[in-house]
C-alpha cells in the first residue's frame, strides 16, 4: 500500500483544568505513529482537527460580521488594514490575494484543505482497530463521528463560499503523479451529497448530549450533525444554488456543468425533511428556547431583553445546539462595548466602541406591534427622524425626560436588547446597583460621557452592538478595564433551526406549520404571532397568506432574530438578495460631532457599499492556484 500525503501534525492540549475541549494550543508531534500510539496522543490529534474551526469571535477574521452590512466602525474612514473582511465592503475582493480565503488560507482565512487532510488522517488511523489499542469502543465510535462532522463542516464552509470545490475524500498517496494531484472541481450538487453523507455517518456515531460538561463542551453531538445537514440542504435549495441561470455557462475544462440551472422542488422537500429530523433530535436532547429566570430585582422589560440576548451569549444555555469554544471573546465583548463607566470614561480598554450597527440595520427591527416600521399603520414612519421627549413609561429602555429621535420609540424588545444608542438604558449585573431602576445609560452626543473623545475608539454611527456583550460584563478602573464572563461563539442555536424549518415549510406549501415555528421565536421575543400582528397592524394585512409574502416575513424574522451572529451575510447570498440589499447601499449613522439633539439626529452617510452581481456571490480562486493546477476553472465573473 502506498503511503499517504499528510500535513504537519499538530496536537492541542487544554491550558487549565477549567477549560473546555476546544481551548487548545497546538504542539508538534514527531510522527503519525506517535500521534496514534495511545488514547492520550490520539485525543490530542482530535483536538487538532477541532482547532481549525474559524475564529468567529475575532472581528478581524469573521467574514459575516465586518463583511456584511450589520456593523461598521471609524475604521471604514481610515481605511485600516486591521480588519480584512471590511475590505469586502470597499469592493476590494480580488483574484491575486483573495480576502478571507478558506481555500488557501490567505487574507486572514484558514486553509480548510489542510483541516480536511488532518480529518482524513484521523479517520484512517482511528478506523484501524489495530491502532490506539487502549481506546474504548464507544470512544472510537464517537471520535470518528466527530471527525466526520468536522470534515463535513469544513467542506460545507467551502461550498458555501466557492460553490463546487475539490472533494478530498481520501488523502492522495505520497508518490502520486502531477496529474493525479491536479484534481478538478466537483459539481456543486455532488459536493452537497457528499457533505450530507458525512453528516449521516456522524449522526449515527455521536451522542445526543454532552455528558461531561466540565471537559467536553463544544464537541459535536447528534443534534448538531442533523442541524448542520439541515443548513446544508436549505442552502442547496435556495435561489443562488437552485435553478440559477447566472451559472448556465459555468463548466469545467471538459465541459461538465458545475452548477445545475434547473430548479428542483425536491431540494426544498429534502431540506424540510432534514429540518424536521433536526427539530426532533433537539427535542430528544431537551434543547429548548431559552428564557431568563434569574435576578429577581429587575423589571419584566429587562428580563425579556435578557431572554433575547442570553440565548446567544450565555454559556451553554438551553438553546445551544453547537457552540465553538472561544479563545478570545473577551476582546470581542470589549470591541462591542461602550465606555459606560462615567468614573473612567477615557478607558478605551473597557469599551472600545468598534462594532457599530448602522441606521439602516436599526430600521430592520419591527415596531412594538411586530411588523416592519414602514408597514405599521399605527407608527409614524415618515416622521421617524423627528425629535420627542421620553417619559417614565419607557424608563427600562430609554432615559426618562430625554430628547431622542422618534425612530427609537415604540420598537420591539429585540431592538432595545440588541442595540445601544443615545438615550438607551444598558443593564449589567455588575452595574451601579442590583436594580434596573439605577443602571448604566448611554449619552453620546459631543461632550457627553459616551461621546466621541478623539480620532479613534468611538461609535461612528451612534449605535453599539449590545447583543454580543454578556450581561455579566464588569467595568473596572484598573488593568484592562473590564472583567467578562466568556462565552463560546453561538454557531448553531434552536431559533436558527426553527426559522430554517419555517422557511422550508413555506417553500413546500405548509404555511400553517411554518407560521407556528416563526411564532415560537416571536413569542420569546415578546411579540404576538404573525397572523395577529399583520391583521391588526400592517398596511398589508393579507401578506402572510401568500407564499411570497410569508417568505418575506420569514426572511425578515431571520435577519432580526439572528442579527450580529453571522447569518444575515450568508442568508442574503443564498437568497440571491445581496445585490439588491448591498449594491450602492449607504452605510449611515448619526452626526456624533454635534452637541445638541437637533444637530446630532441628522443622518450621515459615510460610505456606499459595492457589490457586483453575479460575480460577488461566490469567492474567487487565487490566480496562482489556477496556474499551478490548470484543471481548475475560475468562478463566473472573476
Amino acid at each position: 500500500m502506498r503511503k499517504r500525503i499528510i500535513p504537519t501534525i499538530l496536537a492541542g492540549v487544554c491550558l487549565m483544568s477549567s477549560c473546555n475541549f476546544l481551548d487548545v494550543i497546538p504542539d508538534n508531534v514527531a510522527t503519525i505513529d506517535n500521534a496514534f500510539a495511545n488514547e492520550l496522543e490520539a485525543r490530542k490529534y482530535l483536538a487538532t482537527i477541532y482547532s481549525y474551526l474559524p475564529d468567529h469571535d475575532d472581528i478581524g477574521r469573521h467574514i459575516a460580521l465586518y463583511g456584511s452590512d450589520e456593523v461598521t466602525s471609524y475604521q471604514i474612514l481610515t481605511l485600516s488594514n486591521d480588519y480584512y473582511p471590511m475590505r469586502l465592503v470597499y469592493g476590494q475582493q480580488n483574484v491575486n490575494e483573495p480576502i478571507s480565503s478558506y481555500w488557501t488560507g490567505d487574507g486572514y482565512g484558514k486553509n480548510f484543505y489542510e483541516a480536511i487532510r488532518d480529518c482524513n488522517v484521523f479517520i484512517e488511523n482511528v478506523s484501524d482497530e489495530n491502532k490506539v489499542s487502549d481506546l474504548l469502543p464507544d470512544d472510537r465510535r464517537r471520535w470518528l463521528g466527530e471527525a466526520y462532522f468536522l470534515k463535513a463542516y469544513y467542506t460545507f464552509y467551502q461550498i458555501r463560499m466557492y460553490g463546487p470545490v475539490i472533494l478530498m475524500k481520501e488523502n492522495l498517496p505520497i508518490d502520486s503523479s502531477i496529474e493525479e494531484v491536479r484534481q478538478k472541481r466537483v459539481p456543486f450538487d455532488e459536493c452537497v451529497d457528499y457533505v450530507c453523507e458525512l453528516l449521516d455517518m456522524a449522526a449515527e456515531r455521536l451522542p445526543d448530549i454532552i455528558q461531561n460538561e466540565a471537559s467536553e463542551l463544544g464537541r459535536a453531538t447528534r443534534p448538531a450533525a442533523l442541524m448542520l445537514k439541515a443548513k446544508v440542504l436549505t442552502m442547496a435549495a435556495s435561489p443562488l444554488f437552485n435553478g440559477n441561470p447566472d451559472y448556465a455557462g459555468f463548466v469545467d475544462k471538459d465541459g461538465v456543468h458545475l452548477m445545475s440551472t434547473e430548479f428542483s422542488q425536491e431540494k426544498w422537500e429534502l431540506a424540510e425533511q432534514a429540518c424536521s429530523l433536526a427539530v426532533e433530535a433537539c427535542k430528544t436532547a431537551k434543547i429548548e428556547l431559552y428564557e431568563f429566570k434569574d435576578a429577581a430585582n429587575i423589571s419584566d422589560t429587562t428580563r425579556r431583553k435578557l431572554s433575547i440576548n442570553n440565548a446567544a451569549t450565555l454559556r451553554w444555555n438551553s438553546e445551544t445546539v453547537w457552540s465553538m469554544s472561544s479563545r478570545n471573546d473577551e476582546a470581542l465583548q470589549a470591541q462591542c462595548m461602550a465606555r459606560l463607566n462615567n468614573n473612567d470614561i477615557t478607558n478605551i480598554n473597557g469599551g472600545r466602541d468598534l462594532m457599530n450597527p448602522t441606521i439602516e440595520i436599526s430600521e430592520k427591527y419591527y415596531t412594538k406591534n411586530g411588523v416592519p416600521i414602514n408597514e405599521d399603520k399605527d407608527w409614524d414612519y415618515s416622521g421617524r427622524y423627528d425629535l420627542v421627549t421620553t417619559t417614565e413609561d419607557t424608563k427600562y429602555d430609554l432615559i426618562s425626560d430625554y430628547t431622542v429621535t422618534k425612530a427609537h420609540l415604540d420598537r420591539e424588545p429585540r431592538f432595545y436588547a440588541h442595540l445601544a444608542f443615545d438615550g438607551a438604558v444598558w443593564w449589567l449585573e455588575n452595574g451601579p446597583s442590583d436594580s434596573d431602576k439605577n443602571t448604566y445609560t448611554v449619552q453620546c452626543k459631543a461632550g457627553q460621557p459616551q461621546g466621541k473623545l478623539g480620532a479613534y475608539n468611538y461609535s461612528l454611527t451612534g449605535y453599539w452592538c449590545k447583543k454580543l456583550v454578556n450581561y455579566k460584563y464588569e467595568l473596572t478602573t484598573s488593568g484592562n478595564g473590564f472583567v467578562a464572563e466568556r462565552y463560546p461563539w453561538p454557531e448553531m442555536r434552536l431559533a436558527d433551526l426553527y426559522l430554517l424549518y419555517a422557511e422550508c415549510l413555506n417553500e413546500c406549501g405548509n404555511s400553517e406549520l411554518a407560521i407556528e415555528y416563526v411564532d415560537k421565536v416571536r413569542a420569546r421575543a415578546g411579540l404576538k404571532g404573525v397572523e395577529e400582528s399583520w391583521k391588526n397592524h400592517s398596511i398589508t394585512p393579507e401578506k402572510y397568506t401568500t407564499k411570497d409574502g410569508l417568505r418575506e416575513i420569514i426572511h425578515r424574522e431571520r435577519t432580526i432574530e439572528l442579527m450580529f451572529e453571522g447569518h444575515r451575510f450568508w442568508d442574503l447570498l443564498r437568497w440571491k438578495e445581496a445585490a439588491s440589499e448591498w449594491n450602492n447601499a449607504t452605510i449611515s449613522g448619526w452626526d456624533v460631532e454635534q452637541e445638541s439633539a437637533e444637530g446630532y439626529y441628522h443622518k450621515q452617510s459615510f460610505f456606499t457599499r459595492k457589490f457586483i452581481a453575479p460575480r460577488d456571490y461566490l469567492w474567487p480562486l487565487k490566480e496562482k492556484d489556477l496556474i499551478v493546477n490548470p484543471n481548475l476553472v475560475q468562478n463566473p465573473g472573476w
